[in-house]
């Protein structure tokens, strides 16, 4: 068995392709959720009222989010068995056609019924692709990246949803302030259409790409996993299952302080849109500052510590975020999300390690994918169209989507607090004078 040295080059590299592939791939993903409560209840589901053809719209969002674990599942498969880097060119190319059609799609007027079913199902692909995604990129720059960094590398591709939802807002903005006429027609499409020449400078660079240490190590070792999603469900159920739950306080937030946001300013509250975009775009880039510093503060104090702290902080924020919201105020909905995503941030700095950190190399794509995304799934695409729900069912009242939210905090809490790292598990056999021998198998059950 042969020892793979990288050099710094290629480790930078690598960071540099889980980084631009995840920002591209979530830019196309959040694009959806951006225009969702903007245009799409207007050119495709248009036959209802505008609180309907709303909450259809965000529908239209969050579903697709029950195909992100199918996504997870057929990805990681390829991941753990064939490699990270095929994979990857996989997701972002499916991805970038399926935004790309979505563009072109004629509106409810033109093809009737086929209008929303062609946009729907063109969503469901996308859900599929960055089902897929998310665990590739992570383990790109972690597999890469000798341990004792590896909190600052897996923080890199955790920036992607935030770069993602910066080009995603301001590209909005952008085209926003063209007639309302022209916009309806065709603007909003310019994004969509031109993410497309993203997509190809991310896959240059992936191709570029040999296959992570971690992962050739396993392979040389003949330890990859003949089917994975069967070894991670029967040896690492639990890790999965807990995986799911911390997920809820950082796949929740991040929709509630972006779609759900941008909906219920605009909508509910009647605010102008530009500058609701840009709140959001602030908060973003705030978050892409705080991820790579909290990642790094991570290595040295830990993952667990600083989760449990940005989960204690979304809990406490929950409902002064909406009593700031209902204010009505630019500035002060401004600093309502530039709170909210400073929070979210300190959560998903440390998320990707972390996880990472719960599997062996040769089922560690599909252990965190599946679990990663049934978390999205549960508590992500959800999070809009419930906390729209809420407040409606108690006559505009925003006290029940903030309760709603805290209580996403308690279980993930719980769920972080029980999850184990391998390393943890190890040292409690030693702790216990289990024999060395024996450790795989506690790990493995």
């Amino acid at each position: 068995m042969s020892v793979i040295v990288h050099s710094k080059k290629t480790k930078r590299k690598a960071l540099v392709a889980s980084l631009i592939g995840s920002s591209i791939e979530y830019y196309d993903y959040l694009l959806y959720g951006t225009v969702a409560a903007l245009v799409f209840n207007k050119l495709f589901f248009p036959n209802f009222s505008p609180a309907v053809g709303l909450l259809i719209a965000l529908a239209s969002f969050g579903i697709p989010y029950f195909f992100r674990p199918l996504g997870g599942i057929i990805f990681s498969h390829i991941g753990d068995k064939i490699g990270r880097k095929k994979s990857l060119v996989y997701t972002l190319g499916i991805m970038g056609v399926s935004t790309a059609l979505i563009g072109l799609l004629p509106g409810y007027q033109s093809i009737g019924v086929w209008a929303p079913f062609l946009l729907v199902t063109l969503r469901l692909i996308q859900g599929i692709a960055v089902g897929g995604e998310w665990g590739g990129a992570v383990l790109l720059a972690v597999e890469y990246t000798e341990k004792e960094k590896r909190g600052f590398a897996g923080s890199i591709p955790m920036m992607g949803a935030a770069v993602g939802m910066i080009l995603a807002t301001a590209t909005i903005s952008l085209v926003r302030l063209l007639p309302d006429a022209a916009f309806l027609s065709w603007g909003w499409r310019i994004p969509f259409v031109g993410s497309l020449a993203l997509v190809l400078i991310g896959l240059w660079i992936r191709n570029g790409l040999e296959e992570t240490p971690d992962f050739q190590k396993a392979k040389d070792e003949g330890k990859v996993s003949k089917l994975p999603i069967a070894d991670t469900l029967k040896h690492h159920w639990k890790e999965v299952l807990l995986i799911t739950g911390a997920k809820a306080i950082e796949t929740a937030p991040f929709y509630m302080f972006a779609t759900f946001g941008v909906s219920y300013a605009t909508n509910t509250l009647k605010m102008p849109e530009s500058p609701v975009l840009n709140a959001v775009t602030i908060g973003t880039l705030i978050s892409l500052f705080m991820i790579p510093l909290i990642g790094k503060l991570s290595d040295r104090i830990g993952r667990k510590s600083i989760f449990i702290g940005g989960t204690l902080g979304v809990i406490i924020f929950s409902i002064p975020y909406f009593l700031l919201l209902s204010k009505k105020s630019i500035l002060l909905l401004t600093v309502a999300v530039m709170i909210g995503y400073g929070l979210w941030s300190i959560i998903t700095s440390v998320m990707g390690t972390l996880f990472s950190e719960m599997f062996k190399a040769e089922i560690r794509y599909t252990g965190i994918s599946v679990g990663y995304q049934l978390g999205a799934a549960l508590f992500g695409g959800t999070a809009p169209l419930i906390a729209t729900w809420l407040i409606a069912k108690f006559n505009g009242s925003w006290l029940p989507a903030a309760i709603y939210l805290m209580l996403l905090g308690v279980l993930s809490l719980i769920c972080v607090v029980l999850l184990k790292t391998m390393s943890e598990r190890e040292n409690s056999a030693s702790t216990n004078n289990i024999e060395p021998y024996l450790a795989d198998e506690i790990i493995k059950n």
